[in-house]
């Protein structure tokens, strides 16, 4: 190669090994990655590498993993990191009592200020494990304070607000809370709009479950349509979805959708845990996706043992991708509890293996997401979404199958370096551009504020002297 045809590089990684996720899903050793702007030019050969490219600037990879930055499909980023310790429910209430009596009371009592610091705990924990991309679960109430201190920490994300357009009699005034439900929608896309390359926007994320009538999933699901977006929504964690809609419609939930017209491929809906095999045939056939959040699943007990359809969505063609919910901050312990669950249950200890693992947190995350051209993958012409592993810890041991290690057994300190958008955000496990420490100060004494706001009793499981 002259030199008029020497590649122009910003930052040049040399000598680790790269887990490309790229269509042939190649791993190469002694691996080069060079990146310039946003986008990654040049995937190799370290020894490719010292012929074709000249970087502003070289870092030495010897020892690390790379892999492409992980996809966190469902996440809850305001009240959840400031209240994960409190115990928010009693053992008598119901599901349905748990919600009204303990978790909508601690998201409806937030300030501003509360839903920028958890924001910012939500961005900085995930970029700590690897997280480079996600999708929010449609419970932000302060959308400015969310979206200002997003951007402060450079990740990558699409955010929804609290949409509910089901009146439930309050007001008797149905038609004005369906009104006030698709305006809502609609300024929000407008405020925030997604250009398809920006690393912040909003979409129609609506809370689902029995919260919004025909009327709004229906022009969510226009408003996604008009302006390429995706439509996400909760729906089937438990039994009592279905029981509603049966009662109310004679229709299981995703039989109802399909028929209003709200099901499509830019359609995303999380959990669906109690589908039965004509649901799951919708699915398939609508194109519409899945986020599956195991932690919540599992721990929650949803029956998603003895019930559960994700690995037949996986066979039918349904782009299933991973989230954690809220409950958990690492996407690969919860790709491995997904594993673990569902190889239990079915008695099958190849269900699911290492390379189903790590496709469900990356590729898959980004096709559900509409940009299985642009992240998931580390190739030329992607963005430049990647972390480093180090395997220099006693928990690696010596590499000799990375997906598998990194898929089954790498802990999530391992996370070393992560770069997104072109930008690195984390250097040798340090915040580039937030200060975790007073951060996570500021946290914990407005997470106290909260829960006493709510006047909901502080409880532990033991008596504490």
């Amino acid at each position: 190669m002259s030199e008029q045809q020497m590649i122009e590089a910003d930052l040049l990684v040399t000598g680790a090994e790269i887990i490309t996720m790229n269509g042939a899903r190649e791993v190469i050793r002694d691996g080069a990655l060079a990146t310039r702007g946003d986008s990654i030019v040049m995937v190799g050969k370290s020894a490719q590498a010292a012929r074709t490219v000249r970087a502003k600037k070289t870092v030495d990879g010897t020892g690390f993993v790379i892999s492409p930055g992980f996809v966190d499909g469902h996440i809850h980023i305001t009240a959840d990191p400031l209240t994960r310790g409190f115990v928010r429910r009693m053992p008598e209430d119901s599901w349905g009592n748990n919600l009204a009596k303990w978790v909508i009371p601690l998201f409806k009592c937030q300030t501003a200020e509360d839903e920028r610091l958890a924001a910012q705990l939500s961005a900085a924990t995930m970029i700590r494990y690897g997280t480079t991309t996600f999708l929010e679960a449609g419970t932000v109430i302060q959308m400015e304070a969310v979206m200002e201190a997003l951007g402060e920490t450079g990740i990558r994300g699409r955010v929804g607000q609290w949409v509910e357009g089901r009146d439930w009699g309050s007001t008797g005034n149905e038609s004005a809370k369906i009104d006030e439900a698709i305006g809502l929608l609609r300024s929000e896309v407008e405020a925030w709009p997604d250009d398809g390359d920006c690393l912040l926007a909003a979409w129609p994320v609506l809370v689902g479950h029995s919260t919004n009538p025909d009327e709004v999933w229906l022009a969510a699901r226009h408003i996604a349509d008009e302006r390429g977006l995706k439509l996400s929504a909760h729906m089937s964690p438990r039994q009592s979805d279905p029981d509603w809609f049966l009662q109310s419609y004679n229709r299981r939930p995703l039989e109802h959708l399909a028929d209003i017209g709200a099901m499509g491929p830019n359609v995303l809906l999380t959990h669906l845990a109690a589908i039965d095999e004509s649901e799951l045939q919708v699915l398939a056939e609508s194109g519409a996706g899945c986020i599956h959040c195991p932690d919540a699943a599992f721990l929650g007990g949803m029956g998603l043992a003895r019930q559960g359809l994700h690995p037949e969505m996986l066979d039918r063609g349904v782009t299933v991708m991973l989230g954690t919910d809220g409950m958990a901050s690492d996407i690969l312990s919860s790709a491995r509890r997904m594993a673990a669950g569902y190889r239990d249950a079915r008695g099958d200890q190849d269900l699911l293996p290492s390379t189903s693992l790590l496709e469900l947190a990356t590729v898959n995350g980004a096709k559900a997401m509409g940009w299985q051209d642009r992240i998931g993958a580390i190739a030329p012409g992607f963005k430049a979404d990647f972390v480093m592993h180090d395997t220099r810890r006693v928990e690696w041991g010596p590499v000799f199958d990375s997906v598998g290690q990194l898929a089954l057994c790498a802990p999530p300190a391992g996370v070393h370096h992560v770069w997104i958008n072109g930008r690195q955000v984390l250097d040798a496990g340090r915040n580039l551009l937030l200060d975790e420490e007073k951060l996570l100060a500021d946290a914990v004494q407005a997470g106290k504020a909260l829960v006493e706001r709510t006047g909901l009793p502080v409880r532990t499981p033991w008596p504490v002297a």
